[in-house]
């Protein structure tokens, strides 16, 4: 197989390794939609078709798939029961195309103007406010409960056996796992709630073993099992995926918008970590500044057809790693394979069968992994935080987006994420620095 990634081919064993990519993305590609209540037929669709815009754009140099962004998971959330799904959608293909206009300021000021204008001590915070503004959502739900926490979806202990078992089995499958186990816990952890859930239904427990702890509520607990294959059955085999189309709302844009600063700045970084594996240097060519717009054009195509947000994936550059393959038309197979699943419905129904409680166990640790990705994002920069202007960015950014801070405008309002992520941008533009 050819080793130099500008060289693009096709044969059977690229598109069995190409399938092989497609499984690394797969736990946290179908992740993404299932928390946040997007369908995971669009998704598999739209980062297929993402992952073949963006090698148009970087002249199929570059051997990476495009898959869910989890910075934009809380965004997603709020915004699904703020706005619906439509709303939402207009918030995040603005976000794509903020990517596309910092493309092209990359492109006409160099790779330093992003850090210049976002430096660590503002996307460091910001990263810091998505993972820890939906922890109450993740405690709620891992523990049985609605989102907030007003009723009972599961019984507490099963639920939280369930999302024990899945979160354990994806932190000892990170630390432990070897080879292709290693780049897949997320997959694994899922498989292993969900088997557990499948135990608790087999055996009757799912519904009674609430006997350890008996909350008033579940005392005489007549609610479904956590598993139905109901739907599976019901599902057609070939069906169109649910597109859904966007509809404006400023609101939705000012929220979600800021929250793509984040893997702004993270995307210099897997383009380096891909560039490293076959050693070619993909910030020159074919140009940070297309591989940031090939970003921002699959992540608006995403938006305009219901689908999570498209970036850069390192859990495939790890893959590469592993394989050695160079080779982009391996990627042009696992784009070819996720939009071929995408219209297959059965597939769909069987991953929203995986029980609440599965998936709310791997929230517990995505969204504390995301506030610890913003905290060494602060770290490695090594500023001092006790100097005023640093402390005041920080503390502003934290509070304010933590806080849940609303400004109105009118009918318009600012606040959560987005007002945490501008306020950020105009604090480190207005503050003066400090003398040297």
């Amino acid at each position: 197989m050819p080793q130099n990634s500008t060289e693009y081919s096709f044969s059977m064993k690229e598109s069995i390794i190409g399938a092989q990519m497609l499984f690394v993305a797969f736990g946290a590609l179908v992740l993404v939609p299932l928390l946040t209540g997007l369908n995971p037929n669009v998704a598999l669709f739209t980062a297929g078709a993402g992952t073949l815009i963006f090698q148009a754009v970087t002249k199929r140099m570059v051997p990476i798939f495009l898959a869910s962004s989890f910075a934009f998971i809380a965004p997603i959330i709020y915004g699904v029961n703020t706005w619906g799904i439509p709303g939402t959608m207009c918030g995040l293909a603005a976000a794509g195309v903020l990517y596309i206009i910092l493309s092209l300021c990359v492109k006409t000021f160099g790779p330093g103007f992003l850090h210049r204008l976002l430096p660590p001590v503002v996307v460091g915070p910001v990263i810091m406010v998505i993972g820890l503004v939906l922890a109450p959502v993740a405690v709620h739900m891992a523990m049985g409960r609605t989102g907030d926490g007003a009723a009972w979806l599961v019984p507490q202990t099963s639920a939280m056996l369930v999302a024990g078992v899945a979160l354990l089995t994806t932190i000892i499958t990170s630390l432990l796992g070897k080879g292709w186990f290693k780049l897949i816990p997320i997959l694994v952890g899922i498989a292993a709630g969900y088997l557990t859930a499948l135990i608790l239904d087999g055996v009757g427990l799912s519904a009674s073993i609430q006997s350890s702890f008996d909350p008033g509520s579940l005392k005489n607990w007549t609610g479904p099992a956590m598993v139905s294959f109901k739907p599976v059955l019901d599902a057609p085999w070939i069906a169109m995926p649910a597109f859904v189309f966007p509809e404006w709302n400023l609101q939705a844009i000012f929220f979600i918008v800021p929250v793509a600063i984040a893997p702004a700045i993270e995307h210099f970084g897997d383009i380096l970590a891909i560039g490293n594996v076959p050693g070619n240097d993909f910030v020159e060519k074919p140009g940070i500044h297309r591989t940031m717009m090939g970003d921002g054009l699959a992540t608006s195509l995403a938006s305009c057809l219901g689908g999570p947000p498209n970036t850069t994936y390192s859990e495939v550059t790890g893959a590469v790693t592993l394989t050695r393959a160079f080779n982009p038309a391996i990627m042009t197979w696992a784009a070819i394979f996720a939009i071929l699943l995408a219209f297959i419905g059965k597939v769909g129904a069987l991953l929203q069968t995986i029980p609440v409680p599965v998936m709310d166990g791997i929230m517990l640790l995505l969204f504390g992994a995301i506030t610890v990705v913003g905290l060494n994002t602060l770290v490695k920069a090594g500023d001092d935080l006790t100097e005023p202007r640093n402390m005041s960015i920080v503390a502003l950014i934290l509070v304010c987006g933590i806080g849940g801070m609303v400004l109105p405008f009118g009918k318009f309002t600012l606040g959560g994420i987005g007002l945490a992520g501008i306020l950020g941008v105009i604090l480190n533009l207005v503050l003066p620095r400090q003398k040297t």
